[in-house]
């Protein structure tokens, strides 16, 4: 790096620490210019010399910092805002599934125009599970799991796929048809024009 380079790279490192209070990297450049090689020398040398340096340059008394929390009011429901939340569609038999198991609405809390609608699912911090729907918590209750769709019934015969995905075979051998040639099927239709 020349001279002059190195020179503005200073005072821009300067004007940097001017206008954000703090300083770049320097630390690293008074620890090697202290020796220091150990965990414990750079620890007393942070307490002895650098920190009391920095502070009286940087640090600022606090004069009548207010708290600027506002209280929790009883709206605020603070287990709500602090969980996982999820959306879910309610099916129609008022059921809806949540980490592969599924709920039940309580034949007290379903109303009709419920199918089909989301609920809010909030999985609490202590592992509480609650359903809100519109505005209000709805009493759920763990269901079963779900039943596997059944195998088809023996006496139904199996449904043969007539064009078996596309493969199909009922055009092999259509095109080795005898048939008249071209021309005279031409010439026939030209006589059945005149």
């Amino acid at each position: 790096m020349h001279p002059d380079q190195v020179h503005l790279t200073t005072r821009a490192k300067g004007r940097i620490e001017r206008s954000f209070l703090t300083a770049q990297d320097r630390l690293v450049k008074h620890l090697r210019l202290a020796k220091v090689a150990t965990l414990k020398d750079a620890n007393a040398f942070l307490e002895q010399e650098y920190w009391p340096e920095w502070n009286a340059q940087f640090a600022r008394p606090v004069a009548d910092f207010p708290n600027q929390h506002r209280p929790l009011t009883p709206q605020l429901d603070l287990a709500a805002i602090l969980c996982h939340v999820e959306e879910r569609v309610i099916g129609n038999d008022y059921t809806f599934s949540f980490a592969g198991r599924r709920y039940q609405i309580l034949r007290s809390q379903a109303q009709a125009g419920m199918r089909r609608q989301r609920v809010r699912v909030e999985l609490r911090l202590d592992g509480e599970l609650k359903a809100r729907y519109e505005g209000r918590y709805l009493e759920i209750a763990e269901c079963g799991m779900r039943p596997l769709t059944s195998e088809p019934k023996a006496n139904q015969p199996v449904r043969k796929d007539h064009n078996a995905g596309g493969r199909s075979n009922w055009m092999d051998g259509f095109f080795d048809r005898p048939c008249p040639p071209l021309w005279r099927c031409i010439g026939d239709r030209k006589q059945n024009f005149n």
